[in-house]
């Protein structure tokens, strides 16, 4: 099975979904890792405010964030190779790059665990 490696921007938690006004993005998309974990994949994800050490241990994420700065991120790594940068893909997407057969949409208001 295949290994995503997310790279967030500094956020208060290791999700972002925590707080009074949780963007909806960032729901849909960890309802999505938990989803893929379902699926076997392995999922690790990094925040910058609290893993600053794996941003600048990562070749490809530091040279994103040397030239795009903040903007760059999320990075999102499959095996190593960097797929995206600077935006959340859909649930399709991932399970594509996962190698993951067709796919149920994330429900419309998914929770997904996360902190808070």
């Amino acid at each position: 099975m295949s290994t995503i490696r997310v790279f967030d921007p500094a956020m208060c938690c290791s999700t972002g979904i925590c707080g009074p006004a949780i963007d909806p993005q960032l729901a849909r998309f960890a309802a999505d890792l938990d989803w893929l974990k379902g699926q076997g994949v392995s999922v690790e994800r990094f925040n910058l405010s609290q893993q600053p050490g794996a941003f600048a241990e990562d070749a490809a994420v530091k040279a994103a964030l040397e030239s795009g700065g903040a903007a760059s991120l999320p990075v999102v790594e499959v095996d190593g190779e960097v797929k995206s940068s600077g935006r959340y893909p859909s649930r399709d997407t991932l399970a594509t790059w996962a190698d993951i057969g067709v796919v149920a949409p994330a429900p419309e208001g998914a929770k997904a665990s996360g902190c808070c």
